[in-house]
Formats: structure tokens, C-alpha cells, sequence
């Protein structure tokens, strides 16, 4: 059973920083794809970032320069840099697993989300 955990969500003034931690317990972060997503109110889930097998990085554009994604092999968790943030950036925010490597990535594991608040 793949349980992922968020963690380090909040509220933050408009280009505040925030980071997001996922621990993902027996999946192992670095063997496969991960990615962070978001949904805003009223909107559908969007991929914000996704990071694969080899470390390639994918990001929305909206966030480009702004956010980056990350594993830490030694803890065994993925995390979300978050800078420059803006009240559009405002969600829940959902860590993501994947068996697979790399693109494309279906993601079959989620965690519970962490709600992102900027003003």
C-alpha cells in the first residue's frame, strides 16, 4: 500500500515562499515519476510539476522560475519550492506516484493535499 503525506502547506502574502514536503513511506521517490499537483476552487487539477526516473523536470508554465521539484533520497521525499507566490497559485496541492520512469506518467497514488493560501 503506497501512502504519500504532504506536509508545509499555509497561508503566505503574495511573494512569500512556501515549501511542500511529501513523505512517501515504502515507494521509493527516486524510482519512478512523481509530481505535484494543484486545484483551485472551481477549477480542475493541474499537473504543476513532475520529476522522473532520470531527474528530468517538467513544469506548468505558470510556474516556471518560480517553483522547483525535488527528491531527497535520503528521506525518501519529494518537495515543491515554492517562491514569488501569487494569489493564482492559491489551492490544494496533491503529491502524486506513478509506477512508471518516465513520460508519460500515469499516476495511480495520491495523498490527501495541502491547502496553499496566498493574499
Amino acid at each position: 500500500h503506497v501512502q504519500l503525506v504532504e506536509s508545509g502547506g499555509g497561508s503566505v502574502q503574495a511573494e512569500g515562499s512556501l515549501r511542500l514536503s511529501c513523505a512517501a513511506g515504502a515507494f521509493t521517490v527516486n524510482n519512478y515519476c512523481m509530481g505535484w499537483f494543484r486545484q483551485a476552487p472551481g477549477k480542475e487539477r493541474e499537473r504543476v510539476a513532475q520529476s522522473d526516473f532520470y531527474g528530468s523536470t517538467v513544469y506548468t508554465d505558470s510556474v516556471k522560475g518560480r517553483f522547483t521539484i525535488s527528491k531527497d533520497i535520503a528521506k525518501n521525499t519529494l518537495t515543491l519550492q515554492m517562491n514569488s507566490l501569487k494569489p493564482e497559485d492559491t489551492g490544494i496541492y496533491y503529491c502524486a506516484a506513478s509506477w512508471n520512469r518516465y513520460s508519460p506518467c500515469a499516476y495511480k497514488f495520491w495523498g490527501q493535499g495541502t491547502q496553499v493560501t496566498v493574499s
